[in-house]
């Protein structure tokens, strides 16, 4: 029986205009980081286009009952478990990620169309009676949300679906017309997204996607003034950049993180062994929640790290399509480089890789590197792949203010029996989530995620969160 998978068909896609294609000589190629297949193609976007989109998002007028909302979403997402295999098939196609992990993700994907389809049917208005003070009035305040004009969504590379919907699924169940930019490394994904939301009945006023060169598509859609709202998730300069380059408007920014992973004495070790792996090597270590660090109290560390090295060896890397591995590629070879030269740099100051280390083209083997210090650009800046540095830390104190000490402060986790401890890390740890023997990142689709620091503006993700963003809050009264 043959170990290869037979290749995928390739796509020839394009951008939508208010569910009208993007008609363009010029394509981008997207090719598989693992052998460098060519997975599709997408033809790219003018200012033309850009400045059409804006002003067919601005024009929709569309005002679909909480119940159309409702109906496009969760047809969408039976369309999406229909298609399920054929979606993780084309995210591991342009993405390298293992179709393990790419499976994974279209069952967050289908969540998040689900939470958002239920969240449109609900009604988050308040009522406040006016007669409470002596300057009060027989008069009832309302509070009701409507849709912005238009906003504008910016995707990342690493979660080629989940991310698009998380963007996309909110401002569909608040009815406010969206134009989507997806990473130009893995655009496929995202196109057919909107390919089946048109066909799930979605308005296609409601819903633009475009790809182009940032000058014409990106930096048009950010400094637009009629657009009401951006969202952007990705690093940290970019970021950056929009939120000086936006202007008076809404922005949500989602960006790195430098995630810490706290192991106490007292902890179930091999639970402590394996939410460490788990962190630090699914989805190729390319999560802003993946465990980045891994804080250990000295006088477990040795021990800690021996079991870590025999776990890692079930984490085999390799071609991303067949089902037995567990770590596909990073997303391409530049990236790969560079987490090898983040790794030799720790080595240059003391540091000893435990297994793991070698590269080939843009796939990296889970790397274990202990003894590294404090200030190893690996522990100071994130690192975006399957790579596990391990820390020894003196006490909880220690290891909460090494936590706490890099420009970021998205996510955390703590491994401990000892129930005031936990609490302590709640309290003291300045990240956005602190989770207690559990991964960093674990969540569900409609509960709040965001940052602080460089990790973002502190404004929430996670559908329901979305969904206030997207919207305003109108305010009336009546006599009563």
């Amino acid at each position: 029986m043959s170990n290869t998978i037979a290749p995928e068909a390739t796509l020839s896609l394009t951008g939508y205009i208010a569910g009208q294609p993007v008609h363009a000589a010029q394509v981008l190629e997207v090719r598989s980081p693992y052998d460098g297949r060519l997975a599709g193609t997408v033809a790219l976007a003018s200012r033309r286009d850009t400045d059409a989109a804006i002003a067919a998002g601005l024009s929709a007028g569309v005002r679909q009952t909480r119940y159309e909302r409702f109906a496009v979403l969760d047809k969408a997402r039976q369309l999406l478990e229909e298609r399920k295999e054929e979606f993780a098939r084309l995210i591991t196609s342009e993405s390298g990620l293992a179709i393990r992990e790419a499976r994974y993700e279209v069952g967050r994907a289908r969540d998040v169309l689900h939470f958002a389809a239920l969240e449109s049917l609900k009604d988050d208005g308040q009522i406040f009676s006016c007669d409470i003070s002596p300057q009060g009035k027989a008069r009832k305040i309302f509070t009701t949300r409507e849709p912005l004009t238009l906003a504008v969504a910016i995707t990342p590379f690493n979660h080629p679906l989940n991310q698009v919907a998380h963007k996309i699924a909110p401002a569909i169940a608040t009815g406010t017309p969206v134009i989507l930019k997806p990473s130009e490394k893995t655009p496929l994904t995202a196109i057919r997204l909107v390919e089946l939301l048109y066909e799930a009945g979605l308005p296609p006023a409601m819903l633009s996607v475009l790809l182009g060169p940032t000058a014409e598509v990106a930096e048009v859609l950010v400094t637009d003034p009629r657009v009401e709202l951006v969202s952007f998730t990705g690093s940290v300069a970019v970021g950056k950049h929009i939120a000086k380059q936006a202007g008076y408007k809404k922005v949500i920014l989602e960006l790195g993180g430098n995630d810490p992973l706290i192991v106490l004495e007292d902890a179930d070790m091999d639970l402590a062994v394996t939410l460490a792996a788990e962190g630090s090597y699914r989805n190729s270590g390319q999560r802003c929640t993946a465990v980045k660090r891994i804080l250990v109290q000295e006088s477990i560390h040795n021990q800690f790290v021996e079991k870590l090295i025999e776990k890692t060896k079930e984490y085999l890397a390799g071609d991303p399509h067949l089902p037995e591995t567990r770590v596909g590629t990073v997303i391409d070879e530049p990236a790969a480089k560079y987490l090898e030269d983040v790794v030799a740099k720790a080595v240059a100051q003391g540091a000893k890789v435990r297994i793991g280390g070698r590269r080939n083209g843009a796939l990296l083997e889970p790397t274990v590197i202990t003894d590294v210090p404090r200030n190893a650009q690996m522990v100071v800046q994130e690192s975006f792949g399957p790579l596990a540095p391990v820390i020894k830390v003196r006490d909880l104190e220690d290891a909460v203010q090494l936590a706490n000490s890099t420009a970021y402060g998205l996510s955390s986790g703590i491994v401990t029996k000892d129930m005031e401890k936990a609490l302590y890390a709640v309290k003291n740890l300045r990240m956005g989530t602190v989770n207690i023997n559990e991964v960093p990142g674990y969540r569900i689709e409609s509960s709040p995620f965001g940052g602080i620091k460089d990790s973002g503006l502190g404004i929430k993700e996670g559908v329901i969160e979305a969904m206030k963003c997207f919207t305003y809050v109108k305010t009336f009264s009546l006599p009563w």
